[in-house]
């Protein structure tokens, strides 16, 4: 009997202590329920009522929490959306929305997928898409570049849509081992970059290489040219000679304390500038090659966005004063073929090969070669040629890389040499017989806008800046493309004399014309390119009329704006004004202007590479 009653004392305390654990266990569950969706592991049972509702998660990374405090977070594939607006839109909506500081967003509802899919979903895949088609197109210029999309499904910020079945929880105590494995896949959003700027900085890396910043470029000019000439002084020829002296009196250029018809403050050196243009004016004999077979040869375009080419071909070629008939007397030779109209008659869209390109070009110059001399004497490094299209830089880097190379595409990253080839600004040509038209802006006080830009997302930078700033503040007015008839051309351009700042961000290359429009109106040019040279780079002094911001720096945009001191922009507003008639074509070339610009940078390049013997 004692022995029955041990037993039954025992089985008591059994049932105690099991019902002790089970409560316990029920308080873990209970408590794990509060703790799930904070710390982004599990998501609470879904009501019978959202059985049919489709769920958005969003986890972003703990460095990223000022995205989430401030409302606003990448939606779909690096394109932003407020946070507000979708809680404010969602109350009308059955839209359940919750914003967790932990950094896993969560928003439910029957009616979520109207918000969501016509107003970003579409939209911004879209604008995904046009990035994924503009890096294909970067890749035929560089093979290693990296798909776009890799940027977006590594990036900072990352979306999954979860669709519920029936009643059933997303997580819940009967969930098996494998579907909890595909949900933790599923929500492993972590970004994998602390920082926005180290994270563009490593995706823009990818897409075009390592940055030479501006100050590289810098100690790159006043170094030794990698290519360069040595004169005898005795036995040599003539133009030689002159060449020999020319260095010698442009290195020792007396100070000038005032320039009359120059504004000192935009040169490297005005004393060294002026006494370069005299000489150049002095001096300069050019032999243009009549060899060549039109389109491509003699038959430039004057319109266009290449149209700086065809213009400087059209303008020496009718030029008395610098150009003469016997070869024997220049000191330049002039290469007068267009890279657009070669482009546009040679290159084939189904094979997308441009070797055929190159060919074409090696051919010519086997061909003067055999019939004169004066390639052979310095293996091309006394002749020049100006090439505006994109592909400029990439045909011509073989078999005419010892060439003066005038590019717009200045890119030092890919084969454009400091010192010896020269930048030239991509200019549309506004009136041929009013140049001048136009010209100006609203003065600097009445500018009431910090910064404006408008334009197509070519390449993969100009979608990265409208993902940060378009519609972030009032006064920064950032904007894909607008229409391109009168009335957008128009809105366009009084937003740029409106504008203390106007970006001109790179497309597919590094160049834009938009560094010479924000010139013309007077709307200082923020110049976001990495590894662009920009143009007249021998004799200009840039950071005295623009402001330079590496690509990786976007996110920071509007502080380092601010942080200009407001002395420091009106000088450089005036400076715009005075470096205005460096870039204008005239039907008639006048001092200083950008025909007599292209060509002092030629002529300035190569009296740099004379060394004495």
């Amino acid at each position: 009997m004692d022995m029955a009653g041990q037993l039954l004392d025992l089985c008591n305390y059994g049932r105690r202590t099991l019902l002790s654990m089970m409560g316990f266990l029920a308080v873990i569950v209970v408590f794990s329920q509060f703790w799930a969706l904070p710390s982004g592991k599990y998501l609470s049972t879904m009501s019978p009522s959202q059985e049919h509702s489709p769920l958005i998660m969003i986890r972003t990374s703990p460095r990223s929490q000022n995205f989430v405090t401030n409302g606003n977070f990448d939606l779909v594939q690096g394109v932003g959306y407020n946070a507000n607006n979708i809680g404010e839109e969602g109350k009308g909506n059955g839209l359940t929305f919750r914003h967790e500081i932990s950094g896993l967003i969560v928003a439910s509802g029957k009616d979520f997928s109207p918000i969501m899919k016509p107003r970003v979903v579409e939209n911004e895949m879209k604008q995904f898409n046009i990035m994924h088609n503009n890096t294909i197109e970067q890749k035929l210029e560089d093979s290693n570049h990296m798909d776009a999309s890799n940027f977006f499904s590594k990036g900072r910020i990352s979306v999954h849509r979860v669709e519920p079945s029936g009643n059933r929880s997303i997580v819940s105590a009967k969930t098996s081992s494998s579907q909890v494995h595909n949900i933790s896949q599923v929500m492993e959003l972590e970004a994998r970059i602390k920082e926005d700027s180290s994270m563009i900085e490593r995706y823009v890396k990818k897409m075009r290489g390592a940055t030479i910043t501006l100050s590289e470029m810098n100690t790159m000019l006043r170094s030794k040219p990698a290519f360069s000439t040595t004169v005898r002084q005795r036995g040599s020829a003539a133009r030689d000679r002159q060449l020999l002296s020319a260095s010698f009196q442009i290195k020792n250029a007396p100070v000038l304390r005032s320039v009359s018809d120059l504004h000192a403050p935009l040169f490297r050196n005005v004393s060294v500038f002026k006494r370069s243009y005299d000489l150049m004016e002095r001096l300069l004999k050019i032999y243009v090659y009549k060899e060549g077979e039109k389109p491509i040869f003699h038959n430039p375009r004057l319109r266009g966005l290449y149209a700086a080419e065809g213009w400087f071909m059209k303008l020496l070629q009718r030029s008395k004063h610098f150009t003469v008939t016997d070869p024997r007397k220049a000191h330049l030779y002039y290469i007068p073929f267009s890279s657009d109209i070669l482009r546009a008659t040679l290159y084939d869209e189904k094979s997308r090969n441009v070797k055929n390109l190159e060919r074409y070009l090696a051919d010519y110059v086997d061909f003067i070669r055999a019939r004169y001399h004066f390639w052979n004497k310095t293996g091309g490094a006394d002749h020049f040629f100006i090439a505006c299209h994109d592909w400029g830089s990439r045909i011509t880097r073989l078999y005419m890389s010892n060439c003066i190379r005038g590019l717009c595409n200045a890119n030092v990253a890919r084969g454009f040499t400091i010192g010896k080839d020269v930048s030239v600004p991509v200019t549309y040509i506004r009136s041929g017989n009013d140049p001048t038209r136009d010209i100006g802006g609203k003065p600097p006080s009445e500018r009431d806008i910090l910064v404006f830009f408008a334009g197509q997302l070519h390449g993969y930078l100009r979608p990265l800046l409208l993902q940060y700033w378009e519609n972030k503040v009032p006064d920064m007015k950032i904007f894909g493309p607008l229409p391109r008839d009168i009335q957008g051309k128009a809105v366009y351009r009084d937003y740029m004399k409106s504008s203390k700042y106007c970006i001109c961000a790179r497309g597919y290359e590094v160049h834009t014309p938009r560094v010479v429009e924000s010139i013309f109106y007077e709307c200082v040019p923020v110049i976001i390119s990495d590894n662009h040279v920009p143009p007249f780079f021998e004799v200009l002094d840039w950071e005295a009329f623009a402001v330079f911001v590496q690509e990786k720096d976007i996110p920071n945009l509007r502080n380092i704006l601010l942080s200009i001191p407001e002395e420091r922009y009106l000088v450089m507003q005036h400076n715009l004004r005075m470096v205005q008639r460096h870039f204008i074509w005239n039907k008639t070339p006048e001092k200083y202007d950008l025909f007599h610009m292209i060509l002092h940078s030629v002529w300035y390049n190569r009296v740099s590479q004379i060394r004495p013997g």
